[in-house]
């Protein structure tokens, strides 16, 4: 079964993420010396932001080496938790939250806005490689609803007009501001003017 898990596309063995020893110790001691693999999901994550996005097979077994643990067992890990990905994502990993208050305010307009824009149905990457696109469950941001997560940013209060603004900078490079789009700090309510 794992075969066929990491199997959909070739893995890039020329993808050598430097890791400084350091930043690998640091992270390892915040945990009980007896306790070294708990220090798996910081690394995997690390790997995976210096990776692009993802984690290829040889890093996953680097971390195993590292905290003297299985591959299989880092594996498991890596493949349980829909934060990483064992296939190769595109420059920008579009996250779209499908769960209800999203579904509610309008996360099909986000989708919608993706299909027409960028051609992508969920889980594929685009020819260019620079979108890849994930629907995923709650990303614990509600009240913002809708969400639509780029990489590790949140844009919120999103529509089909806003997400094609996004899209289109994001094509060009362009940095946008994450956060509401409708111009709320934080999660206070709409038309909120302070004390």
């Amino acid at each position: 079964m794992t075969k066929n898990l990491i199997k959909k596309k070739p893995l890039n063995k020329d993808i050598l993420v430097k890791l400084d020893k350091n930043e690998i110790e640091e992270i390892i001691s915040k945990y009980p010396s007896n306790r070294k693999s708990s220090a798996v999901l910081p690394l995997l994550h690390l790997v995976q932001k210096k990776a692009g996005g993802w984690l290829p097979v040889h890093e996953m077994e680097r971390v195993a080496n590292i905290l003297e643990m299985s591959y299989m067992r880092v594996f498991e890990i890596a493949s349980f938790y829909t934060m990483f990905n064992i296939q190769p994502v595109g420059k920008y990993l579009l996250q779209v939250c499908k769960t209800t208050p999203c579904w509610l305010r309008g996360a099909d307009d986000i989708q919608k806005c993706i299909k027409d824009n960028l051609d992508l149905d969920n889980g594929k990457t685009s020819k260019d490689g620079i979108f890849t696109l994930m629907e995923v469950e709650c990303l614990g941001a509600c009240v913002n609803a809708p969400i639509l997560q780029i990489n590790d940013d949140y844009y919120e209060d999103l529509d089909y007009k806003s997400t094609k603004d996004l899209l289109d900078k994001l094509k060009k490079n362009i940095k946008t501001p994450k956060g509401s789009k409708l111009g709320r700090k934080s999660s206070e309510p709409l038309g909120f003017k302070g004390n």
